[in-house]
């Protein structure tokens, strides 16, 4: 289908008088602050004139967070009536809502066609044309093209046919029509962009305002980077830069700019897609039954220490913290930085606020210098594992500030001496920070255990508690092949289990027992650790051995419990010297009625036998002789049997009865 450019151009005509034109208001950036948990805080302020409006674009995926935290203040006095928002329904949804539809490539004809009953205005070379809209239509012209016309009824009851290619103009003389049209041009729009939402702020019409307006929008992370500067007396400086990311799609120009330290809860709630329900049906009639509802239910260390450790650092630094050999010859001294940071406690949290504005465009980073200030430091060594110790400092934190997570470069006396990595320091806590490792320095470890005797032994109603000692030693044998005097810090597993029997620790954290030790300069040294757990352990006295009850005896008891264990010990030998007695019986019985088998065997296969008879008597008499062994083996069982009853019984009652 082919049109003539007036045509097409026509629908434009129609709405190009309705398009609303408004005054937007700027409201520039004015404070940003970013935070550890993904979100950053956005001040903006400007005056909104009489009657204008303040248009706020955003990301869709920015919109949750917005709504959420979306603060507005009028410095001039007035009050804020509300706030509209481009919605984030979809727009098929919305378009559906309208009397008519406009498809993609859709005549004029067409859409005039919707709008039968539509009172309109129509501009020709002739004048001027009204009347009521009673369909529009396409014919295909002679010469291949179409022809659209509209079939107007005019206000003396004359039905007219225009055709559209002569109309210079053409007005929908009813307001609310023209608005719907207005919208629905400005939806389709809208739906081109899809990624940007607006949100707006309304002025009334008696006076211009001074606004605030404050919100969450997701924001990267700010980063924290340090350098620890040695210089030759030892002495350290240590430097803290901030790495902001600008992301948010408009400059940060002269904005007042602070950064927290700390994680605050935040999470994303789906405040901005609508929502919908589906709600029942209910007739309409004078009476309906209830609907059902449903009611929730009520509901109502060592001698102190540091908690912590560091983690990082490269191979080949410095033997002690003291370069012989330059790695990286450079001059290392302090940054020129200005110091106008102003830092301030925020609850749990910790901020830094730059006392200058600071400006960063748009998808541009920047680097901030944060802190630069004198800092407790010193240089040792640590141990946790493996051969080599660390080269590291102890960083304590007399900043007067909270120091945020991040790397630190260190520097020692002009030369780079490696990296480390550092967790939120507090003030007046401490760290180590290792940052390279130490190949003057070799360490091995050596560990023993010796299980001691029963420290402590005690009985009640035949439940046996023993407690006892585990020791073991831990042996470390350090050299120092350097020329030079230095301090060790060894990190000894924790073990929860056990105390320190030996030197105790400077620190404890929540890994290891940290042990000091001065390292003469080119000399072998011995460091022992001993601990001892106490191991409780309880058995049934009656499911003892004697050899156990002996055992027992031989640790921390008194006389009294070593008496009657050995009673006890001495009743178990005699029962269990019963118990052998009658295995030894019944073993003989069992050897008689193999023998009897074997007798009455050989009297049946003889007995029809003449010349075997005097055989079969002889026969006969073992097995007699047998049957009179057999009744006093069971005597004797019986008897023994008894005896073992009372044994028993006389060792229960004085187990029973028994403590220590």
């Amino acid at each position: 289908m082919r049109r003539t450019p007036r045509t097409s151009a026509l629908l434009g005509l129609i709405v190009s008088g309705s398009m609303l034109s408004s005054l937007a208001a700027d409201l520039p950036v004015r404070e940003v602050i970013l935070y550890k948990n993904g979100v950053g805080y956005i001040e903006r302020g400007g005056a909104l004139p009489a009657g204008a409006s303040a248009r706020l674009d955003f990301q869709s995926s920015e919109m949750n967070d917005v709504l959420k935290s979306l603060t507005v203040r009028d410095a001039s006095g007035g009050t804020v009536n509300g706030i509209r928002y481009d919605s984030a329904e979809p727009v098929e949804k919305k378009l559906a809502a309208y009397p008519f539809h406009l498809g993609e490539g859709q005549a004029l004809s067409a859409l005039l066609d919707q709008m039968k009953g539509a009172t309109v205005e129509v501009q020709m070379g002739s004048g001027v044309v009204a009347g009521v809209v009673t369909g529009g239509r396409e014919l295909k012209g002679a010469n291949g093209t179409d022809k659209e016309q509209l079939l107007l009824l005019t206000g003396d009851g004359v039905l007219r046919t225009i055709d559209l290619e002569g109309v210079t103009s053409l007005k929908f003389t009813d307001p609310e029509l023209q608005r719907q049209l207005t919208e629905y041009l400005a939806a389709l729009t809208a739906s081109r962009s899809q990624e940007k939402k607006s949100v707006y702020l309304d002025s009334s019409n008696d006076r211009a305002r001074t606004l605030s307006v404050s919100y969450l929008i997701p924001a990267p992370i700010w980063k924290s980077t340090y350098r620890l500067l040695f210089d030759a007396a030892g002495a350290a400086t240590l430097e803290g830069w901030a790495i902001v990311d600008n992301m948010t799609g408009e400059d940060w120009t002269g904005v007042r700019l602070a950064l927290v330290s700390g994680r605050p809860v935040s999470f994303i709630s789906q405040l901005y897609s609508p929502r919908y329900v589906t709600r029942q049906t209910v007739d309409d009639q004078d009476v309906v039954a209830a609907v059902p509802r449903r009611f929730g239910g009520n509901i109502g260390a060592g001698s102190g220490g540091v908690i912590g450790g560091i983690a990082g650092g490269v191979p080949g630094g410095v033997g002690g913290g003291v370069s012989e050999s330059r790695v990286m010859a450079m001059e290392t001294a302090p940054s020129s930085i200005p110091n106008d940071i102003q830092t301030r406690e925020a609850g749990e949290l910790f901020e830094y606020r730059f006392g200058s504005p600071v400006t960063v465009k748009k998808n541009e980073s920047a680097m901030l210098p944060f802190l630069q200030t004198k800092v407790g430091a010193r240089k040792l060594l640590i141990w946790t594992s493996g051969v080599h110790p660390m080269n590291a400092a102890e960083l304590t934190n007399s900043t007067g500030k909270t120091l945020d997570a991040g790397p630190v470069t260190v520097f020692d006396d002009g030369s780079y001496a490696g990296e480390a990595l550092v967790d939120v320091v507090k003030q007046g806590d401490k760290r180590l920070v290792g940052f390279a490792i130490d190949q003057g320095t070799r360490i091995e470890n050596r560990v023993e255990s010796e299980r001691e005797v029963a420290q402590e032994v005690r009985l009640n109603r035949g439940v046996l508690t023993v407690r006892s000692a585990l020791k073991m030693t831990t042996t470390y044998t350090i050299k120092n092949v350097d020329a030079k005097d230095k301090r060790l810090i060894i990190e000894h597993p924790l073990r929860t289990s056990t105390k320190i029997t030996s030197a105790q620790p400077t620190e404890t954290t929540t890994t290891a027992r940290r042990f000091e030790i001065a390292l003469k300069a080119k000399s072998d040294e011995k460091f022992v650790v001993t601990e001892e757990a106490l191991l409780t352990t309880t058995h049934q006295v009656s499911s003892l051995t004697p050899d156990a009850l002996l055992i027992y005896q031989r640790g921390k008891i008194s006389d009294a419990g070593r008496r009657a264990l050995e009673d006890i010990a001495a009743r178990k030998q005699a029962i269990a010297q019963t118990g052998t007695d009658l295995a030894s019986i019944d073993r003989q019985l069992a050897e008689i009625a193999q023998d009897q088998k074997r007798l009455r065997e050989n009297i049946g296969s003889l007995s029809n036998i003449a010349a075997q008879q005097d055989q079969v008597q002889r026969y006969a008499k073992q097995l007699s002789d047998q049957e009179t062994a057999i009744a006093g083996l069971r005597d004797r069982q019986a008897s023994l049997r008894r005896q073992r009853d009372s044994q028993q019984a006389d060792l229960n009652a004085v187990i029973e009865k028994l403590s220590f």
